[in-house]
C-alpha cells in the first residue's frame, strides 16, 4: 500500500474548476472569482495497490485484471519456469515486462520498465540495466508467454449479444497476414528467408512473417493462432487451428481453403462452413434445391453450392457487379435461403479489421525487435495476448449496454487508456475510479453503426507486389452503398454456357452421371455410354471413366465396365420433394 500527492481540478462552490498551478481569469453571469481564489492549490492522497517488494514492477495497469498474478504465476509454475531464488527481477516480472513490450513497441528496453514503475516512485525501486532485462527475457523463454495466451484465447462474447451469432452458430473466420516484418539478420533469414522482387532475382525488404488466425467476427477476438514463414502457404497453418473447431461455430474462409481435403477435415470437426470457391470449379451436380442452389459429394461429403451475382448500387448511382459462388455444410434451403447465406459471407472481413488493429494500431506497422527465433515467437505470443485482453476488456464494456454491437467499441480507445493506467499503475486489482478505466474510454468512443461501402482492395504500400486489380471496376476512394441485389444463378445457367457445354469435361461428366442415374444397378460400358449420348470418340471418354474412378464418381465392376458410385445416387426425400430435387437430372 503506497501513497502518493500530486495536483488536481479542484471545484470551488461556484462550480467552476480551478486548475492548479495555472493563475487564469474565468468570468461567471453575476461575479468575476477573484484571482487568489483562481490560484488556489489543491493536495490528494491517491492509494495504488501493487504487488509487495520486489514483484511491484509485475503489473499492466487495469488489464492485470484479465491477468492476474495467481495465472500468472500458475503459468510459470506449470512450464517450469519459475525463478530459483529470489532476486530483484523475479519471473512473474519478466512476464509483465514483455507484455509491457508489446503495449510501448516504440521504446527501448529501459523505457519499457520507466513506464512500468513510474506511478510507484514511492517505492524507491532499483532501476535494473538493459542487459539485465535482456537475460530476464531469455530466462523466461517462449512456453509462459505462449501458455498465457492459451488460457485467454477463445469466444469472449455472449451467445446473446449483437452480431456473434448466425442462429445457432458463432461465426468465425480464418485468415492470414504476411505483412509482420521480422529484422534483417542472419539468424532470422535462415529462418523465415526473404522474397525475391519479381523475376529479377533480387531480394526485398526485410522478411516477412506469416500470422494464420481464427477469429470470432462479432468481437474480432482471436480464438487461436499460428504463425511461422511465409514460404508454407495459408492452408499448412490452418490445417493446425482446425482442433480449436467444434459444433458450437460456422466457419467463414475465402478462396486460399478450398482444397477438397481440407474441407472434408474441416467439416469432420462439426463445425458448419460458408467457403468462397473458385468461380472455375465445376463441381458435380447431385440434386438442385429450389431456391438454385444445388448438392455435391466431396469424398463421400455433402456440400451445398450458391452461385450469386451480388449488384451494389452507390450513392452516386454507380453499379458495380461481382459473381460469387460460395461452398456451404447449411444444406436446408428453407432454414438458410441462399441470398441470406451471401449477405452473412460479408462477415468474413471482420478478421481484416483485426489484422488492421494488431498489425497498425497495437503494433504501429514497426518492424519486430527479437533477433533470434526464441525472442521472435516471445514477442508474438506476447503481443497477440495482449491484443486479446484488450479485446476482452471492449466486449465486456459493450455487453454493459444491451443491444450495442461489439463492432462500435474503438480499439485506439481502449488501447490509450489501458496505456494511461499502466503508467500511472491504476486499477491493478479492483476497479478504475470514478466509473473510468477500459470501460468509460469504450463507452464514451463509441463508433457510429456501420456503413455499407465499397471500395477498391488494395495494398497501399509503393513497393507491395499486390497492386490494384487491371480493370478494377470498384472505386479506389470508399463509397456509401444505397442499394445490394443479390440473383441465385441457378445450375441451368451454367449448363448452357461454353464453360460446361456438352463437350468439355465437366458437362460430359454430368451427362455420363444423369445416364447412369437412371439404372443405378448396371454397369455399363464406355461404348453403351457413348451411343447412349452421341459421342463419337469412345476411347477419350473411356480415358474420362477412368479418370472419374478414383475422384469417386463411378466404380469399376470389371473390365471396360463401370457403375455408378452410391454416394451419387439421387438423395432419400418424400416423393414431392425427390420431384423438384431430381429436376433436370434424370431427363
Amino acid at each position: 500500500m503506497i501513497t502518493g500527492r500530486g495536483a488536481t481540478l479542484n471545484s470551488m462552490g461556484n462550480g467552476t474548476p480551478a486548475i492548479a498551478g495555472k493563475p487564469s481569469k474565468v468570468f461567471l453571469l453575476s461575479e468575476e472569482v477573484p484571482l487568489s481564489q483562481q490560484s488556489a492549490i489543491t493536495s490528494f492522497t491517491r492509494t495504488i495497490t501493487v504487488a509487495g517488494g520486489v514483484f511491484a514492477p509485475g503489473h499492466l495497469g487495469e488489464l492485470t485484471q484479465y491477468l492476474p498474478f495467481e495465472l500468472v504465476d500458475d503459468v510459470l509454475a506449470q512450464t517450469r519456469t519459475m525463478q530459483h531464488r529470489l532476486r530483484l527481477l523475479p519471473s512473474r516480472v519478466g512476464v509483465y515486462f514483455v507484455l509491457a513490450l508489446g503495449i510501448f513497441p516504440g521504446l527501448g528496453y529501459e523505457r519499457v520498465w520507466d513506464r512500468l514503475v513510474s506511478g510507484l516512485g514511492a517505492l524507491r525501486l532499483v532501476r535494473p540495466s538493459e542487459k539485465a532485462l535482456r537475460d530476464l527475457r531469455r530466462r523466461i523463454g517462449v512456453a509462459p508467454l505462449k501458455a498465457l495466451f492459451d488460457v485467454v484465447a477463445g469466444p469472449v462474447a455472449r451467445p446473446t449479444t449483437p452480431g456473434t451469432c448466425y442462429r445457432r452458430w458463432r461465426t468465425v473466420a480464418f485468415d492470414g497476414c504476411s505483412s509482420l516484418l521480422a529484422p534483417d539478420r542472419p539468424r532470422i533469414r535462415a529462418l523465415l528467408g526473404k522474397h525475391r522482387r519479381g523475376r529479377s532475382g533480387v531480394f526485398e525488404g526485410y522478411p516477412h512473417l506469416r500470422l494464420m488466425a481464427l477469429c470470432e467476427t462479432g468481437t474480432r477476438a482471436l480464438i487461436g493462432a499460428v504463425f511461422g514463414s511465409t514460404h508454407r502457404g495459408e492452408p499448412y497453418y490452418a490445417d493446425q487451428l482446425l482442433p480449436l473447431l467444434d459444433d458450437t461455430m460456422l466457419l467463414l474462409a475465402d478462396r486460399a481453403f478450398t482444397g477438397d481435403d481440407f474441407l472434408n477435415r474441416a467439416a469432420d470437426t462439426g463445425a458448419q462452413l460458408l467457403v468462397r470457391m473458385n468461380a472455375r470449379r465445376r463441381p458435380a451436380i447431385w440434386a438442385v434445391l429450389p431456391d438454385g442452389s444445388f448438392l455435391t459429394r466431396i469424398n463421400g461429403q455433402t456440400f451445398r453450392f450458391i452461385d450469386v451475382d451480388i449488384t451494389a448500387t452507390c450513392a452516386d448511382g454507380t453499379r458495380i457487379g461481382d459473381t460469387y459462388r460460395l461452398l456451404t455444410t447449411l444444406l436446408d434451403h428453407r432454414t438458410d435461403p441462399a441470398d441470406r447465406l451471401a449477405h452473412l459471407y460479408h462477415e468474413r472481413w471482420e478478421v481484416e479489421s483485426a489484422f488492421l488493429a494488431l498489425r497498425h494500431t497495437l503494433f504501429t506497422g514497426r518492424v519486430l525487435r527479437s533477433a533470434d527465433r526464441c525472442g521472435l515467437e516471445q514477442e508474438l505470443w506476447a503481443l497477440l495476448t495482449v491484443y486479446q485482453v484488450l479485446r476482452r476488456a471492449m466486449c465486456d464494456a459493450v455487453e454493459t449496454r444491451p443491444g450495442t454491437d461489439p463492432d462500435r467499441a474503438c480499439f485506439t480507445a481502449a488501447l490509450h487508456s489501458a496505456t494511461d493506467q499502466i503508467i500511472t499503475a491504476t486499477a491493478i486489482t479492483g476497479p478504475a475510479p470514478d466509473n473510468g478505466g477500459i470501460m468509460q474510454a469504450v463507452l464514451d468512443n463509441l463508433l457510429p453503426s456501420r456503413r455499407p461501402r465499397i471500395s477498391a482492395r488494395k495494398v497501399k504500400c509503393p513497393m507491395s507486389r499486390y497492386g490494384v486489380t487491371p480493370n478494377e471496376p470498384r472505386p479506389l476512394p470508399s463509397r456509401n452503398i444505397a442499394r445490394l441485389d443479390i440473383t441465385v444463378i441457378p445450375p441451368s445457367a451454367h449448363t448452357d454456357g461454353p464453360a460446361t457445354a456438352p463437350d468439355t469435361a465437366s458437362g460430359r461428366r454430368e451427362q455420363v452421371l444423369r445416364l447412369l442415374r437412371t439404372n443405378p444397378a448396371r454397369d455399363f460400358s464406355p461404348r453403351e455410354i457413348a451411343d447412349a449420348l452421341q459421342i463419337d470418340h469412345v476411347r477419350s471418354l473411356s480415358a474420362q471413366l477412368g479418370q472419374w474412378v478414383p475422384q469417386g464418381f463411378l466404380n469399376k465392376t470389371g473390365r471396360g465396365r463401370y457403375t455408378l458410385h452410391p454416394q451419387w445416387l439421387a438423395p432419400t426425400s418424400s416423393p414431392a420433394e425427390t420431384a423438384q430435387l431430381t429436376l433436370g437430372l434424370t431427363a
